[in-house]
């Protein structure tokens, strides 16, 4: 695997990442690979809408939707 050192980070942003990864029970380190692993993650597109999308609201239960009965279709209109 690989590392990284990032330097010149303020004291503030060190701060809040360090009470960040104690409020989840993490090191500091780990809290960062995950934020990073999260960041580069969510900039990918996904492969394919419908299932993002699927994936986004399946937490929530879903919901199934009555599909209206299929009707003939009209005649084209004429112009003659």
């Amino acid at each position: 695997m690989a590392s990284i050192t990032i330097r010149n980070l303020d004291d503030g942003v060190k701060q809040r990442l360090r009470l960040r990864a104690a409020g989840y029970g993490r090191s500091m380190e780990e809290e960062a690979r995950i934020i990073l692993r999260d960041a580069v993650e969510a900039e990918a597109a996904p492969d394919n809408l419908a299932r993002a999308i699927r994936a986004r609201f399946a937490p929530f239960g879903g919901v199934e939707l009555a599909l209206p009965p299929r009707e003939r279709t009209r005649e084209p209109p004429r112009f003659d």
